[in-house]
C-alpha cells in the first residue's frame, strides 16, 4: 500500500504556468504613447489588457487559471518597460497558496525598465493557508533614470474564516538592480508557526498580514514625508514604517488583518504612482 500510495502522489499533476508582457514607445501617437509590444503566455499563466482611460498607460493583469498554488507548482512572469513607456502590472485576485502533499510552489518574476521607463508592480495579496509552502522570487533591472513602484502583500491565513496557521514555509527574496549595480537586496523567511513567529514585539505584535513596499526612482526620497503622513501613528492597529535612501524609498507594513491592511495600503500606493490604482482591486 505505501508503495501504491507514493506511486500516486508521484503522479500527481501539477500547475505549470508563464506569461510575459513588454511595452514600447509610440512616438506618433496623440495621446497614449505606450503601446504593446509582446504578449506571450502558456500553461496557467494568462494576461488581459482591459480599456484604462486614467493616463497612465495600459494595464496588464495576470491570472493564473489553476486558481491557486500548491506543492510542486511553477509560476514565471515577466514584464518589460521599453525607454521612455508607462504602465502597471497588477493581478486579478488574490493568488492563494494551498496547503501541500509534498514540494514547494515557486512564483518568479522579472521585471526590466528601460531609460526613462516608469513602471508599478502591483499584484494583490498572496494568501498562505496552512500547511502550505512557497518560494517567491521578484528580480528587478532597470535604467539609472526609470522609476518602479512595486509591492506585495502576504496574508497568513483569512482572519473573517477564523483560519489559524501555524505551519508554513515562505521564502520571499527581492533583488534590485539599477544600472547594472545591486542597490536593493531583501530576503524574508518565515517557517514554522507563523502566529508564533510574527506574535513577538520584534517580529510582528501579532499581525497576520503584512507588506512590502519599495519605491526605486529619482524623485524616491522626496516621497518621505507624504509617504509617513500616509502611514499615520498606528491608532488603526496598522504598524508602518519608511526609510529612504540611495533613491530608494523602503515601507514596511504589518496588520492584524487583510482589511486593515488594505485601508493603508491603498492610499499610499496611490500617492506613490501618482493617480487611481488598477480597478481590479476594488472588484
Amino acid at each position: 500500500m505505501a508503495m501504491e500510495n507514493g506511486a500516486s502522489a508521484a503522479r500527481m499533476q501539477r500547475a505549470r504556468g508563464s506569461a510575459r508582457v513588454s511595452f514600447r514607445h509610440d512616438p506618433t501617437a496623440p495621446s497614449a504613447a505606450t503601446r504593446l509590444a509582446e504578449l506571450w503566455q502558456d500553461g496557467s499563466g494568462k494576461i488581459r489588457l482591459p480599456n484604462v482611460h486614467d493616463g497612465r498607460g495600459p494595464v496588464a493583469v495576470l491570472l493564473n487559471t489553476a486558481g491557486g498554488v500548491t506543492g510542486g507548482d511553477r509560476l514565471d512572469y515577466a514584464a518589460t518597460w521599453g525607454a521612455g513607456t508607462t504602465a502597471t502590472v497588477t493581478s486579478q485576485a488574490a493568488e492563494r497558496v494551498y496547503r501541500r502533499s509534498a514540494g514547494t510552489a515557486r512564483v518568479d518574476t522579472t521585471l526590466t525598465l528601460g531609460a526613462g521607463a516608469r513602471g508599478a508592480w502591483l499584484p494583490q495579496e498572496t494568501i498562505l493557508f496552512d500547511r502550505s509552502a512557497l518560494s517567491r522570487n521578484l528580480t528587478v533591472e532597470m535604467a539609472d533614470d526609470a522609476s518602479l513602484v512595486a509591492c506585495e502583500t502576504v496574508l497568513f491565513g483569512r482572519t473573517a474564516m477564523g483560519e489559524e496557521v501555524t505551519d508554513v514555509e515562505l521564502d520571499d527574496l527581492w533583488r534590485i538592480r539599477r544600472g547594472g549595480r545591486l542597490v536593493y537586496a531583501d530576503r524574508l523567511r518565515i517557517h514554522g508557526d507563523a502566529k508564533a513567529i510574527l506574535s513577538g514585539g520584534a517580529t510582528g505584535r501579532g499581525a497576520r498580514a503584512i507588506a512590502g513596499v519599495v519605491a526605486a526612482a529619482p524623485d524616491a526620497e522626496a516621497r518621505l514625508d507624504g509617504a509617513r503622513e500616509i502611514l499615520g501613528d498606528g491608532a488603526d492597529g496598522v504598524e508602518a514604517g519608511a526609510s529612504a535612501f540611495d533613491g530608494l524609498l523602503v515601507l514596511r507594513l504589518a496588520a492584524p488583518d487583510g482589511r486593515a491592511l488594505r485601508r493603508r495600503l491603498e492610499p499610499l500606493l496611490a500617492f506613490l504612482i501618482d493617480g487611481p490604482l488598477p480597478r481590479v482591486w476594488a472588484l
